[in-house]
Formats: structure tokens, sequence, C-alpha cells
């Protein structure tokens, strides 16, 4: 086994890893891009091929993340370098860490500006500046919330400040305290909004929408993008699994932890889908506007039912709740980093991860104002971090990760984290040849050449 003297604090427990795993996996993609890709392709046919990819490719891959992070007991960066070693295998493996480190960093800086915009809602709705609200008026309210970099950075900040507040308390009394809060918070919020839907108008519309087999629907790019969703939806190739695989105490079953996870991350894509399009259907709006549903639709919709203003708010806090809790999963490669490389305390590694990272955020806020017009490779600052890491890094560090535990890691080793049973050769299998094909086919899907 590996050297532990770098190794952090561990989970409580079983539930403290599925509770903090389920919020890295769980963010603003859940709310609203699952149920829009599903109602637009196929609706429960959509589901079906996205259940088998997540069971083919989103599990096996997520089992070996977590492998890999408990293995090494460091941060990502300095468990392949480790892991490498131990393996007699090239150094250049290291850098797989590194490129989830990277990735996740840079999602976060983009991410927590558009969870800004969440925070903002909450008031919004909560205040009632959008009860009754036209089409028109929702959209100019979110178009002058872009067009304000001030006002962004406000809650670029805020958000920012609430992540590292969180983190810099440390594993138990931080990440695993809020998690245990947030987690069966966000169950109940969207339990709250589920019945709401139900006694909607557009209840039956939007659960045909979404649930309603239309295999007529279902193309070659259905199952391409399903695939897609079921490897970005775990919030894979990040470092974030690996991080928190890393303080998994040894006795808990990897295999069965990472299900319950993957569980939980499709039943909250579920449960959101019918909250939301029953609420859309109901007010005869558009459900496919992606981002758009959150900022401009629904608004529309809480403002015209009864009670709208009360569900709007609980709507926004659990978008909040959802987007803190894959923040926190974000940075924390960083932290661990920086602690164990830098001898930083989690205090001082909090803090300059978190400056640097809304440092960087700036950009995304600019990107939708004063540097609209301002583009590398046709696209703004915030495309072009987007397309970096969700189409590029995340892809190839997923299928490093998947090459490395199947193919590199010896198999003595392997089977004695995953235990010696029925589902490990399945296991192999499809973390060897499955699913690094299939993700090798969404990365080359992404940069156009399928």
């Amino acid at each position: 086994m590996t050297d532990q003297r770098f190794i952090h604090s561990q989970w409580s427990s079983r539930l403290a890893f599925i509770l903090a795993a389920s919020g890295s996996a769980i963010g603003l993609g859940n709310i609203w891009k699952f149920p829009y890709l599903a109602g637009d392709n196929g609706g429960g046919a959509f589901v079906m091929i996205y259940l088998l990819c997540v069971a083919a490719i989103g599990i096996p891959i997520m089992i070996a993340e977590t492998l890999l992070g408990r293995c090494g007991r460091r941060s990502p960066i300095n468990t392949m370098r480790a892991l490498a070693d131990e393996a007699k295998a090239s150094r250049i493996w290291g850098y797989v860490g590194w490129l989830g480190v990277v990735s996740g960093f840079l999602i976060l800086s983009y991410y927590s500006v558009i969870a800004g915009w969440s925070m903002a809602y909450i008031f919004k709705i909560g205040g009632g500046f959008l009860s009754h609200a036209s089409s028109e008026v929702a959209q100019q309210v979110f178009l002058d919330l872009k067009a304000a970099p001030d006002v962004q950075v406000i809650w670029h900040t805020a958000f920012m400040a609430a992540t590292l507040f969180i983190v810099s308390r440390g594993v138990s009394d931080g990440i695993e305290r809020a998690t245990r809060i947030m987690m069966p918070g966000l169950f109940v919020m969207l339990i709250l909004l589920d019945g709401y839907a139900l006694s909607s108008e557009g209840f039956g519309q939007g659960v045909s929408f979404l649930f309603k087999p239309d295999f007529a629907r279902l193309s070659g790019e259905s199952v391409l993008t399903a695939m897609g969703q079921a490897f970005f939806s775990l919030g894979l190739g990040m470092g974030s699994i690996m991080m928190y695989g890393s303080y998994l105490p040894v006795q808990v079953s990897i295999s069965r932890a990472t299900l319950a996870v993957a569980s939980a991350d499709t039943l909250v894509a579920l449960l959101a889908g019918i909250a939301i399009f029953p609420v859309v259907f109901a007010n005869h709006l558009a459900p496919t506007l992606g981002p758009g549903l959150i900022f401009e639709t629904l608004p529309i919709a809480f403002g015209q039912m009864p009670a709208g203003r009360l569900f709007g708010t609980v709507f926004f806090i659990l978008v909040f709740f959802a987007a803190l809790t894959s923040a926190i999963a974000l940075i924390e490669p960083t932290i661990a980093f920086l602690s164990e490389n830098l001898g930083f305390n989690r205090t001082r590694a909090s803090v300059w991860s978190g400056i640097a990272c809304w440092f960087i955020g700036l950009g995304t806020v600019f990107s939708f104002n004063a540097w609209a017009e301002v583009s590398w490779f046709g696209k703004n600052f915030f495309e072009l971090v987007d397309f970096l890491t969700a189409d590029i890094m995340l892809p190839l560090g997923g299928i490093l990760m998947a090459l490395f535990a199947g193919w590199i890691m010896e198999r003595t080793l392997t089977e004695a984290e995953l235990g010696r049973n029925r589902a490990y050769p399945l296991w192999r299998i499809l973390v060897r040849y499955v699913a690094p094909v299939a993700v090798a086919v969404i990365f080359l899907r992404a940069i156009g050449v399928l």
C-alpha cells in the first residue's frame, strides 16, 4: 500500500460519503439539463438509454475514481504520482491528477458566477419583483442582471465566500456537516415542489413530456447525448470524486457506495423534471430553453400561480443548495494539494484557492457585458473556459482514470479494494474496454470529429 503520511480526515460513515459525493454530482445540470434532454429526445425512451449509460459508463468510472482516491489517500495530483510509482509506470500519469484538479478549479470559476445568479433570484422571486411578470419583463430582468458586472461580482463574491466558509472548516466540521444538512434539505424541497406541481393543470402533460417513451424521436444523436449526460452528470474526470474517495474508510464498500450516489443523482434529475415541467406547461410556456428555463421561463410561471412566490423562492434555494454542494467538491482537490505540497493550513489554503478562483471568475462576469465582443477562436472568455474544461479536459481525465485503474494498477490491488465477487469481473471489463471507448466517442463528438 502507498505511504500514508499525507492522509487527511475521513468520513465518519458510509452515509457521509454518499451525501458528500451525491452533492458533488448533483448540480445545476440536474435541475434543468437532464429533464430538458429527456423530454426533447424521446422521454421515457431517453431515460432508459440514459440509465443503461450510467450503468455501463458512469458507475464503472466513478468506482475507478473512488478506488484511486482511497488507494492514494492524497490530493488527485499526489495520488496519481504515488500510484504510478507504485505500479512502476511512467510518472506522466501524474498529469492525470493535474488535469482533474485544474479542470475542476476552472469550472468553479464560472460555476460560481452562475450560482450567484440563483442567489440573486431567491430575493427577486421572494421580494415579489417578478410576480405577474410578462415574458418580456422576465427576459429583461435576466438581461439586466447579466449586463451589470458590479451586481454579478457581488453575488459571485457571496457564493464563493459561502463555499470557502464551509471548506475551510475541514472534512468533518465543514463538508460533512454541511452536506448532512443541505442534501436532505434538497430532497425535502424537491418533494415539496413535486407536490406543488401535482396540483397544477399541467401535471399530466409535464409527466408525459418527461416519461412517455417516444422511440420515433430516439436517434443515434440521442444515444450520444445520453452517453454524454451519463458521464457529465456524475461529476467525473475532475478529481472531486477521487478526493472524496481518499477520505473513504477502508471498511466501506466502494461499489455499493457509488451505486447509491449514482442512484441519488438520477433520482434528483427525475424529481426536478417532475417539479419543473408541469409548472411550465400549466402556463403554456416553452420547455426547451436550456439555462433560460430557470432564469426566464420559471419566474414567469411561478409569478402567475397561486403561492408561486413562496414555491418559486423554495425552487431557487434548491438551485443554490445544489450549486453549493458541487462547488465544495470542485475546490476541495486544490485545497488538499496546497495543504500537502506547500504546508498551508486549511484556512490559508481555502482563502488562497478562493481568491484565485474568484479572480478568474471575473472573466466570466465580463463575458456577458464589457468583454462580450472579445473572443478567442470564436468564443468569449466564458465559452472558451467551458469548452476547454467540459469538452476536452473532463473527457480526457475520465478516459485516463479508467485506463489507469483497469490496465496500469495491479489486479490484486483493485481486487483487494473492490472485493472478489461476481461484480468485479464485470467492472473490469467495463472499465478496461466499454467506458474508455464510450467516453472517447463523447470526446470526439464534442470536438467536432463525429
